[in-house]
């Protein structure tokens, strides 16, 4: 049996860990009551828009970039809202969340439920600016969650604190799971792109094409749009620099622990012992007994989720696809090519990504248990791996474990973003997330996956963390919304910030102490590097 004392007591404390972040969600997430309505009326190309304003910032929730993708637009590309006439729309409340099927019991993520619907696509607007004429830095969130789950309504998400600091802060929903992703043949065929599956991309795209084209009306610059997310929401950071639609919207991107670098689903061309984008569609949808257009989409919302629970749903896989027109190229082919939206990023990960994403149960606990492990995840690669992460005795199995998931499937993602990028002649900075939020269970959790998004918000209040948490919510949300304003995160008053440089590999340690760093973790992520560039990550 494995004896870290870090894994057995957290079998028993399910609860706590979901607990955890519920007091980190519930502790951003109430959002201000509503005020008055007076001096928060704007004009957008839809209509009027009327916010709520709180301790000088006003807030717009629940404003609608697409029409509803129901009935005959389900499985087709967002098409324009209707305009609201002489009407204004009341923008107290946010949207329903995109389809989506709840975290399991037991899921640290989990949260209390929300409102649902395939009517789904709004989005949120936080401002400090007095009028049109401020032109502020603008930032737009996109939220993780595997693109399965999440909202740009999460409390952790509140724009207030990066709004009071200069920037206007905008949160998207786009669809989720086989509504955003799911490709079919026939879809294709009625697409004059030949295309379908990348819907989650497409609904992305309109949300800033809604910037483009309204966030004037908020004091925002249309000319200064930093696309920013994490997990999921930094995959779409990723594949929006890669896709040719986005080309001229923004400015300048943020990568918080997610890349999609290496191998990607395509169209119709399935890899060996593989299936196609659209083959994995037909094979969903084929369950449901939909055999034709009409008959896809007449199906319930809630039949489509259910089918996710079934051995044919389970088949499903979520995710971008090569499709030749969303995505003409790999996220890889388009860096290396040169043919990607080349913008400054700010990239990076946290040193504990894994110990949230993790069943205990699934650390070996055994020396013998351990040495299978490696032999089945990186078979001929043992002797290198074992060399990046040694261990010899049962007590560093655990950190070995999670340190090697985190860096194979956020580290080496994030070191080959900020490497492509500087490759490609635009400035880089790269982090590494090392503090240690508190709560109760601290010790197991340290610095997991998600634990730095309060921070880059600024979304630490007083009395609801130690004053370490709420400096460097102070000191990251600073950088954030400098890189925002200008490209570079480096400000008055913060520990400088050196630009990424492959020779030097200079990032920023974003712990105890915010201080420069080199040589970030090289060995280990070298190693991942290499089976990334072998097709075998």
């Amino acid at each position: 049996m494995c004896r870290d004392p870090r894994i057995r007591p957290v079998r028993t404390l399910a609860g706590v860990l979901r607990a955890a972040l519920l007091l980190v969600v519930l502790a951003a997430g109430s959002f201000g009551a509503p005020l008055h309505a007076q001096d928060t009326r704007v004009e957008i190309a839809s209509g009027n828009v009327e916010g709520m304003l709180e301790d000088g910032i006003r807030s717009y929730r629940g404003i609608p970039f697409a029409a509803p993708p129901v009935g005959d637009r389900r499985w087709k590309p967002p098409q324009p809202v209707e305009a609201w006439g002489q009407r204004t729309l009341r923008a107290h409340s946010f949207g329903p969340e995109c389809m989506q099927t709840p975290y399991g019991a037991g899921s640290f993520f989990g949260g209390p439920p929300a409102p649902t619907a395939e009517d789904c696509l709004y989005l949120n607007v936080w401002t400090g600016a007095a009028d049109a004429s401020e032109r502020r830095p603008v930032m737009v969130w996109i939220h993780g969650g595997a693109l399965t789950r999440g909202s740009g309504s999460t409390g952790i998400y509140d724009g207030t604190a990066l709004a009071a600091k200069g920037a206007v802060v905008v949160t998207i929903n786009y669809r989720l799971g086989p509504f955003g992703y799911l490709a079919h043949p026939l879809l294709s065929a009625e697409s004059e792109h030949g295309s379908s599956g990348n819907y989650g991309v497409l609904d992305q795209v309109a949300a800033i094409e809604w910037v483009r084209d309204n966030i004037a009306a908020f004091g925002g610059d249309p000319d200064r749009v930093t696309i920013f997310g994490e997990s999921a929401g930094s995959w779409s950071v990723n594949t929006l620099m890669a896709t040719p639609l986005a080309a001229g919207l923004f400015h300048r991107a943020i990568g918080q622990s997610g890349g999609r670098f290496g191998p990607m689903m395509r169209l119709t061309d399935a890899p060996e012992g593989g299936r196609s984008a659209e083959e994995i569609g037909a094979a969903f949808l084929a369950a449901l007994e939909a055999e034709t257009l009409e008959d896809m989409r007449k199906l319930s919302a809630a039949s489509v989720l259910a089918e996710l629970a079934t051995p044919a749903g389970r088949g499903f896989r979520t995710a971008e696809n090569v499709d030749g027109w969303v995505l003409p190229a790999d996220v890889t082919t388009a860096f290396a090519g040169g043919t990607h939206n080349n913008v400054p990023v700010l990239v990076g990960f946290n040193a504990d990504e894994m110990t949230s994403l993790s069943s205990p149960r699934s650390v070996p606990e055994t020396i013998d248990a351990w040495r299978e492990w490696v032999a089945g995840r990186v078979g001929d690669d043992a002797e290198s791996f074992d060399a990046a992460y040694p261990v010899e005795e049962e007590d560093e199995i655990f950190d070995a474990f999670m340190r090697s998931r985190g860096d194979a499937l956020f580290g080496v993602q994030m070191r080959t973003w900020a490497r492509a990028s500087e490759a490609g002649g635009a400035d880089a900075w790269l982090y590494y997330f090392t503090h240690e939020p508190p709560g109760p269970a601290k010790d197991y959790l340290k610095s997991y996956h998600a634990a730095e998004i309060v921070y880059a918000f600024g979304n630490v209040g007083p009395g609801e963390r130690e004053a370490a948490d709420r400096q460097l919510a102070d000191t990251m949300s600073s950088y954030w919304v400098n890189f925002a304003a200008s490209g570079d995160p480096n400000g008055p008053g913060l520990p400088p910030w050196p630009a990424y440089t492959r020779e030097a590999e200079a990032h920023l340690v974003l712990g105890p102490t915010v201080e420069a760093g080199s040589e970030l973790r090289t060995a280990q992520l070298d190693f991942w590097e290499r089976r990334l560039r072998a097709g075998t990550p």
